[in-house]
């Protein structure tokens, strides 16, 4: 019962929070939802005045239609059955001249059932003006009739729902209505939201008023069952053996706690019956799922029906456990270019120690990852309770430890710009497998990449290896694709060989073969660039022979500098320094080490340190040797 209790405690420090709606990237809301309630997509709102008096209706637009309903926990568990939700439902629940106009009940009497609910509300001492005003709105029996003359439904000759807005119907009546831009079903089976105009009231909206919300919080109550000790919070509770859905979209039907197979054996053999299994109340559930979808809406990260969660008990906010090092510390110009290791190191520690002081000393870290095998069931694949102290510090390791120089970002102006920290997860991604590989290989390498960050271990080899083999097959890329997947591709090979200690800038006392071999490799492609000149856009003959130089880097070299030889005639007397650094390098591999045994990954680090100290200006060696000669 940790994460129960964890998710409870969470919801309990963030009262402040319920109900009020926040933005999704993508512009969708979402709220913390407070106990009886769950969201639903609306599609028609309907306009009252205090006296239940229609005054209009209107279609809800897709970005504005999430509405937070009172529910029941029949009516939050139903599928097929007709149980309805107490103020807000489908037209075949709230509209009494529903049969009317051709529409189908399918079984019980729905309307009678959600208007005897909405009276026992009403009559009870926890009544609501407002929850008054739309019941006696709906006992008169208009609702289809006035969204027809509002021209929000639509009906035929036989005044009968329209089911699908087909081209013989539009040449008939005209342009599509807006209601059937919004659903995807017949319009019938619409659902509907009120509003209630009340004078000296600036907002009208029934679904945001926390006066109607604890109103019907109050009245269900009072109506819970009989009380049991809660596993959660360990007192004595209303108990609930129905758990809510919904979890980690308006769609989802899995749900993470279920014991309604009394003929199976989810609970049978062990116990006699579900609740000496797990006795958890109404109240612990509902604050607990609450506090994880609101959780995962503000926070999770999904993948192919995968989420991933981080958050802390007593602060939501933490550190993006899957970001680059650049989402940490933000757009500051002390962490563009190619900076030293102990300043980017500096900038890391100042990130995270801003965490370390707004967080809670007491606060936990939790970690979990939801997954459902099935359309019904969503388990906990992975779940860590942390101390807040030992999150922090692993983070911070890890974009120490996993870091290179990057150039793929954009600033707030559009405009690139290069970084130094570690790659996100999705970009690692992107290196390792292409963009166009699937959302289960994206989902499989997420969840392995959380003991190297968080746990300090050793990268998976295969992930390494298969960036490795993208990086040097740049003919298959774009320069742009390419340029990215290298420096990726090095910050992961630094952090597999993290002992031997390399770095962003050339180490020209570095005698490993394959670090050599890359340095060889990228003179080659540097001298064939000059050249060639800036107005020659082919890959150069390193770039189109680095696959076979990292297989077989000796027979393939002897092509690559045949290959230079008309350019280093070309080049005149500045090839003379390029030839005496391949001297020098060439003097420095043994005569056993110059053999097509293939390269490993760490000579893309000497490729790309090499590359860039030629690209580098006069001007910028010289600030570097006047900086030297100040230490």
């Amino acid at each position: 019962m940790t994460w129960l209790n964890n998710l409870y405690k969470t919801y309990e420090n963030n009262t402040s929070s319920i109900g009020i709606f926040e933005k999704k990237r993508n512009d969708q809301e979402f709220a913390l939802l407070p106990v009886s309630h769950t969201t639903q997509s609306a599609h028609i709102e309907v306009v009252l005045n205090d006296r239940g008096v229609f005054v209009s209706a209107k279609v809800v637009d897709k970005n504005d239609a999430s509405t937070i309903i009172p529910c029941t926990e029949n009516s939050a568990n139903r599928t097929s059955s007709p149980v309805p939700y107490p103020l807000f439902d489908k037209l075949v629940y709230v509209a009494g001249d529903y049969e009317n106009f051709g529409g189908e009940v399918k079984l019980g009497t729905p309307h009678s059932d959600y208007m005897k609910q909405l009276k026992e509300w009403c009559d009870s001492p926890y009544t609501h003006p407002k929850v008054q005003s739309v019941y006696e709105y709906l006992r008169k029996g208009t609702l289809i009739a006035d969204l027809i003359n509002e021209k929000i439904i639509f009906v035929d000759e036989q005044h009968h729902f329209i089911a699908r807005w087909t081209k013989d119907v539009e040449e008939k009546y005209g342009e599509k209505p807006e209601l059937f831009k919004v659903m995807s079903s017949d319009q019938s089976s619409a659902f509907v939201r009120f509003s209630v105009n009340v004078i000296g009231e600036t907002d009208s909206r029934l679904w945001r008023d926390r006066a109607v919300q604890e109103s019907f919080i109050k009245f269900y109550g009072g109506k819970l069952g009989e009380c049991d000790l809660c596993f959660v919070t360990g007192k004595s509770l209303p108990y609930s053996d129905k758990h809510t859905s919904k979890i980690r979209n308006s769609a989802d039907k899995a749900k993470l706690i279920s014991s309604n197979d009394t003929s199976g054996f989810t609970f049978r053999g062990r116990f006699r019956t579900s609740r000496d299994a797990a006795s958890i109340s109404y109240e612990a559930s509902q604050k607990a799922h609450n506090a994880l979808k609101w959780l995962i809406a503000k926070q999770g990260y999904s993948i192919d029906g995968k989420t991933f969660l981080v958050w802390g008990t007593e602060d939501t906010s933490l550190p993006d456990l899957f970001g680059d090092s650049f989402s940490l510390y933000g757009e500051s110009e002390e962490v563009y270019g190619d900076i030293t290791h102990q300043e980017f190191a500096k900038q890391i520690k100042l990130a995270i120690g801003g965490y370390r002081h707004d967080l809670n000393y007491h606060s936990n870290v939790m970690i979990m990852i939801l997954d459902a095998a099935t359309t019904g069931r969503l388990s906990i694949v992975y779940y860590r309770d942390l101390d807040k102290e030992y999150f922090l510090n692993r983070l911070q390791q890890w974009h120490e430890s996993c870091y290179w120089v990057h150039r793929y970002k954009k600033n707030s102006d559009h405009v690139y710009y290069s970084f130094t920290g570690a790659p996100s997860t999705k970009d690692i991604f992107f290196a390792a497998y292409g963009a166009k590989a699937s959302d289960k290989i994206e989902k499989m390498l997420f969840e392995r990449m959380l003991p190297s960050i968080i746990d300090g271990r050793k990268i998976p080899f295969d992930i390494v290896r298969s960036a490795v083999n993208r990086a040097s097959n740049p003919v298959a890329m774009e320069m742009w694709e390419w340029e990215k997947t290298l420096s990726i591709t090095c910050a992961l090979v630094r952090k597999t060989y993290e002992k031997e200690g390399y770095d962003v800038p050339l180490d020209v006392n570095n005698t490993n073969r394959d670090y050599l071999f890359g340095r060889m490799l990228a003179i080659a492609d540097v001298l064939e660039r000059r050249a060639l000149g800036k107005e020659e856009k082919r890959a150069t003959n390193a770039i189109r022979y680095m696959n076979a130089f990292a297989q077989r880097p000796g027979r393939t070299w002897t092509i690559i500098q045949s290959n230079l030889q008309v350019y280093q005639a070309k080049l005149g007397t500045e090839v003379g320094y390029y030839n005496r650094l391949l001297d020098e390098i060439g003097s420095q591999l043994r005569p056993q080490d110059y053999t097509d045994k293939s390269l490993n990954g760490v000579y893309l680090l000497g490729f790309y340190s090499q590359r860039q100290e030629l690209y580098k200006s006069k001007k910028d060696k010289e600030l570097e040797e006047v900086d030297e000669n100040n230490k």
